[in-house]
């Protein structure tokens, strides 16, 4: 494996730790979280460059960090973060096609 992804990896994780103790703490809400990583999706998917230059592979690249940390953080109710494979996964599996895809 490629060690920038194993980088990249460590760093959505403690995103992933850093966000739910903000929740824990009281300093912000799931939802606060949620809306933010939603508008930051949305800023990445309107940009003309990412639907005119990419594949669609290459777009849910961009966006695989914001919806692993999205479900990381909608799934805060449980003791612990999930691990790395297991939120990946639901990724892979909660993902919608793009309209140019349909």
């Amino acid at each position: 494996m490629n060690v920038a992804n194993l980088q990249l990896e460590g760093l959505m994780m403690a995103v992933a730790s850093i966000n739910n103790l903000l929740v824990h703490r009281g300093l912000l809400s799931i939802d606060d979280i949620d809306i933010a990583l939603r508008k930051a999706e949305a800023n990445v998917t309107g940009d003309e460059r990412t639907y005119e230059d990419m594949s669609p592979a290459n777009r849910d690249a961009i966006c695989f960090a914001i919806r692993l940390l999205q479900i990381a953080n909608n799934a805060q109710g449980e003791a612990d973060i999930q691990p790395f494979s297991e939120l990946a996964k639901v990724v892979g599996q909660t993902k919608e096609p793009y309209n140019d895809q349909r």
